[in-house]
């Protein structure tokens, strides 16, 4: 069967989600469809509408030519999720990407999945966001001039450091933090969205007079504007990784990405337009936080409002991404892709801290050698690359396993299009502009074979990597975590 069989055996160390620790392995089915909506909305809106708006119009070159890019995004995040969402009620399993190129490819596509996830994909994110966070919270103390990159770097590690104590300490703790956060992120957008309303209404529409000229046609400069615009899209696949958690998936997982991303779509467009009312596209382009330079233009001596807001909101994004963090590393350790340190849980705390440092060690790393934008442009080149292949998977399954239950079916046309895409966004940043770190991510993405023959395909675990791991458990009081006999 091209369908891979799940595994009908557990390791003891089988689960590494803090919530099942001492449970019985399957997940509760809790998600309904606003929770649903809460998670995705949530998700996607976060740093990338505060930091990718000057990114998309510098890659273009015109006001809306920069608005189309968003909107293409939008549309696009739409057609991979409504695809996603097939891939979901055939494969009713949590996890992602990871468990779809698992069940349909095989087992080594999945491991190179989950090992560059866990190593580079999820701290570069993390560390993108947490940038983000730092450029708006320093924002203030720097008035009229750009903030140092030392400040904001160490702001950035500060905040990953924050987010692993809190993350580590207590779960509820955590989930208290990413629903306070939430609210203030939706009350920054809105009152720059009804901010521009009253700037269109005043008549500031000269950005938009013209708004085609100067536009950049080279294949390469819009890919890397996707890139930008996609970063605020991320988060359009996450109910995915919790499928087993969903109430009726079937229908859940379709509406809800039919309300949510609809919904961010339409807002990310009013919030450009009205940052596009309050600034010249030079002005904009200039400017090192958008949203902070727009607070200063229209709300005056209000404007720390805005730059509170923004910071709480990249904050709470940074922490829902750090809280997620373990999914990917828990269904890869229940299939035995993972080290069984990474699948631990803290005996008293029970949250997954060894996975958690991991992340935030490497986010460290990331924070420490690069910058916003090339952290999210190659972010992005790793994602599409998997993104393409999940598809790629769904078109298999559409063709060659038409018989297999699906409650869900999108047209094939709409795969067939975030495929081409997804090899559009891959391929035309290396075409137009070759960078080196691009074949250094390649080559770190199959370095995993080094890993895989022997570590995973074999079994061969060498005597002082299992002294290793124990040493570890002791030192950071963790245990593998176990499900109840029932």
């Amino acid at each position: 069967s091209t369908m891979r069989r799940r595994k009908t055996t557990d390791s003891p160390h089988s689960s590494t989600d803090p919530s099942e620790g001492k449970e019985k392995l399957r997940l509760k089915q809790e998600v309904g469809l606003i929770s649903g909506v809460s998670l995705i909305a949530g998700t996607m809106i976060g740093s990338g509408i505060f930091m990718s708006p000057e990114w998309v119009l510098h890659h273009m070159g015109s006001p809306a030519s920069s608005l189309l890019i968003w909107a293409a995004c939008g549309l696009l995040a739409m057609f991979g999720a409504l695809s996603y969402a097939e891939l979901g009620t055939i494969i009713k399993e949590s996890g992602g990407e990871y468990i779809y190129i698992l069940r349909i490819f095989g087992s080594f596509p999945a491991f190179l999945f989950a090992y560059t996830s866990v190593i580079l994909v999820r701290p570069a994110g993390l560390a993108a966001v947490c940038l983000s966070f730092a450029e708006y919270a320093v924002a203030p103390f720097y008035p009229g001039c750009s903030s140092p990159q030392v400040v904001i770097k160490c702001t950035a590690a500060a905040c990953i450091l924050l987010l692993t104590i809190i993350n580590c300490l207590n779960v509820r703790l955590a989930t208290s933090v990413m629903n306070i956060f939430t609210a203030a992120k939706l009350l920054a957008l809105l009152v720059i969205v009804v901010g521009g309303f009253v700037l269109l209404a005043k008549g500031q529409t000269q950005s938009f007079q013209n708004g085609f000229q100067n536009t950049t046609a080279g294949i390469g400069a819009v890919g890397v504007a996707f890139y930008q615009g996609l970063w605020s899209y991320d988060g359009w696949n996450n109910l995915n990784y919790v499928t087993e958690e969903l109430k009726k998936p079937e229908v859940t997982l379709p509406r809800a990405v039919m309300i949510a991303i609809p919904l961010v779509t339409c807002l990310y467009l009013l919030v450009n337009v009205s940052y596009l009312a309050a600034m010249t596209p030079s002005e904009l382009l200039s400017s090192g936080a958008v949203a902070v330079t727009w607070g200063d233009k229209v709300l005056g001596s209000w404007a720390w409002v805005i730059s509170l807001s923004v910071a709480l909101s990249t904050f709470g994004s940074s922490n829902g991404t750090f809280f997620s963090g373990g999914r990917v590393c828990y269904i890869a350790a229940r299939e035995g892709h993972m080290p069984d340190i990474l699948s631990m849980a803290h005996v008293r705390c029970l949250t997954p801290s060894p996975a958690l440092l991991f992340t935030s060690a490497m986010s460290l790393i990331m924070i420490v050698s690069g910058n916003f934008t090339s952290i999210v442009n190659f972010f992005s080149f790793i994602a599409w690359l998997f993104y393409g292949m999940t598809i790629s998977g769904l078109l298999y399954l559409k063709i060659k396993k038409p018989e297999l239950p699906r409650s869900y079916k999108v047209p094939i046309i709409i795969p067939i299009i975030v495929l081409i895409a997804a090899v559009y966004l891959v391929l035309a940043p290396i075409i137009d502009q070759p960078q080196i770190e691009i074949l250094y991510i390649v080559l770190f993405i199959f370095s995993g074979v080094i890993l895989y023959f022997p570590l995973v395909r074999f079994k061969c675990h060498p005597r002082f990597l299992q002294r290793v791991t124990l040493h570890l458990q002791l030192f950071l009081e963790v245990a593998p975590t176990t499900r109840d006999a029932n």
